[in-house]
């Protein structure tokens, strides 16, 4: 394996912005995530802050008991409960077999900042990944993408989730997982590592009762000797740690709004779109109804000084409220306004990892951050990449393209070309003429037809029409029959396209990691992390 380093723009111009630490996107944040000066300053900024070090370490030492563990899991937890200690961390949604690769990326980009940083900064620095197992979208965690037959194919998982369950509640069965799981790793090719992988899931898969547990065997049998710590943010004990936290947030909920709402004026009227969908109503908290078996986002409505869920199921005084915050947190969950606030108060952030939306929501919420008196931990963007299979590489320098073109926008351009280039332009111009005699002569049947029979007109379109077609057909017959002489150029195209802008979308969007592991075998994240990796803002093409 080796690095390919490119400058590629961003998913979005505001990220894009970002990576280039461009001045009018600095204002945004209150430190730059590529100055080392910086990170001495958010270390003086941390040192005179306090954190619940030991009741997190317990917690996470207890929660991580029932997942695969090391001896360096076991240092980071003794790390996380020095007073000098700081963090890495980043999060994503628990994706059925860890969902598409960016989420691989973000771990191995929290691993590898927090080595970098420690060897930096001469404290101990330790990687947390946030599970985050409240969201209650099953839609966007229970599938996977497949290429099949050159195309993106996609498999959900089989089991139907009806209420607004967080993923941590969604309850596996583990024959119907089994047996999909299996199918899907057979549609992937068989190799010398299929069997070998297939155990891998199914023992990951026994060990496990919900989606969460399924994801967070997967990460730590694959990232254990990194010193990787978990949480879950939909488990009802870490919950516990957060009480006060909640307490304040209620209390303070109209701030929270007004200053979000505040900063996102800025930001629009800096030209930037806004990312986080508010209104002066949001409460940015949910409560889970145990009736209903879902989870409801909360408003406050001026009118009956209320906080009130979707068409008034729920309604709530401050004080009630804040009752249950004390006596019952299980019941009470954050949104992405107040998540990255309650991850600040229980972590000494030296960096969070962001994708690029993450990027672009996080500035929203500078002025939130600044009422509590609090700065945001310097946003690091996760490394953003791109894994380059040989025979790939081989196609796209047979074709003589461009690999940052391709990444940016896959090579449909360079394909239409090749067919135009290809073509048999004399079929074309006799094809061409003919559909145009044939406008021509029935354009003067149709002035004829109009004077002795009106009524036959529709009739005429549709033997118009049909004559059009046949011609249509006859004229793709003959273009397919060129195509096919040149079928093994095309595939090439297509491959490439499949393998790395699939659907037309960054590969690591789309493609799941275990495509991979089974081609390359379960070392493969060894390998990788065995890599040297430079946080500034290129992107990472890793050759196979």
């Amino acid at each position: 394996m080796e690095i390919l380093n490119l400058s590629l723009s961003a998913t979005n111009r505001f990220a894009s912005n970002y990576l280039d630490q461009s001045p009018d996107i600095l204002p945004f944040f209150h430190y730059r995530f590529n100055d080392f000066a910086e990170d001495q300053e958010r270390l003086d900024e941390l040192s005179n802050r306090h954190f619940p070090r030991e009741e997190v370490a317990d917690h996470i030492e207890k929660f991580m008991e029932r997942f695969p563990s090391s001896e360096a899991v076991n240092s980071s937890l003794a790390k996380l409960k020095q007073l000098n200690s700081v963090v890495v961390i980043g999060g994503q949604q628990a994706g059925i077999l860890t969902g598409p690769l960016y989420s691989i990326h973000k771990i191995i980009s929290i691993i590898k900042l927090a080595e970098e940083k420690e060897r930096q900064l001469g404290v101990p620095v330790i990687p947390v990944f946030w599970i985050a197992g409240e969201d209650h979208d099953y839609h966007e965690v229970n599938h996977v993408f497949l290429p099949v037959e050159q195309r993106v194919d996609k498999w959900s998982y089989p089991e139907k989730v009806k209420q607004k369950k967080m993923v941590s509640d969604i309850i596996l069965n583990k024959e119907t997982c089994r047996i999909w799981v299996n199918n899907l790793i057979e549609n992937f090719g068989e190799t010398n590592h299929t069997k070998k992988l297939m155990n891998f899931a199914e023992e990951t898969l026994m060990k496990s009762s919900t989606f969460v547990d399924f994801f967070a065997n997967i990460v730590m049998e694959l990232f254990k000797d990194y010193g990787l710590l978990i949480v879950d943010s939909g488990d009802s004990n870490f919950r516990l740690l957060q009480k006060e936290n909640f307490s304040q947030q209620i209390e303070q909920h109209r701030e929270i709004t007004n200053y979000l709402l505040e900063q996102q004026s800025v930001i629009g009227k800096n030209g930037f779109p806004i990312t986080i969908d508010s209104n002066e109503k949001a409460a940015n908290l949910f409560y889970y109804n145990p009736k209903y078996n879902e989870r409801i986002l909360l408003e406050f409505d001026p009118e009956s000084n209320r906080f009130v869920g979707k068409s008034g199921v729920v309604s709530f005084t401050k004080e009630e409220l804040i009752e249950i915050a004390i006596q019952d947190p299980a019941k009470l969950s954050n949104n992405v306004v107040t998540r990255p606030l309650m991850q600040e108060w229980l972590f000494p952030t030296l960096a969070f990892i962001a994708g690029p939306g993450e990027i672009s929501y996080w500035a929203e919420l500078k002025l939130v951050f600044e009422y509590f008196k609090i700065k945001m931990p310097p946003i690091v963007p996760r490394l953003n990449i791109t894994l380059l299979e040989r025979a790939i590489e081989s196609d796209i320098h047979e074709l003589n393209l461009e690999l940052s073109a391709v990444l940016m926008r896959g090579s449909v351009e360079e394909r239409q070309q090749y067919l135009e280039s290809i073509k048999d332009k004399e079929v074309s111009e006799l094809f061409s003429a003919l559909k145009s005699q044939l406008f021509k002569q029935y354009e003067r049947i149709e002035a004829k037809t109009n004077q002795l029979d009106r009524s036959l007109l529709p009739l005429l379109k549709k033997n118009e029409n049909y004559l059009l077609k046949q011609i249509g057909f006859m004229e793709t017959k003959l273009e397919d029959s060129v195509k096919s002489k040149y079928e093994v150029i095309l595939s090439k195209f297509n491959r490439i396209d499949l393998s790395l802008r699939p659907d037309g979308f960054p590969q690591e969007r789309v493609w799941n990691i275990f495509y991979y592991l089974n081609q390359y075998g379960t070392n493969f994240i060894k390998e990788l992390m065995e890599l040297e990796f430079e946080f500034d803002g290129r992107h990472k093409v890793i050759k196979l």
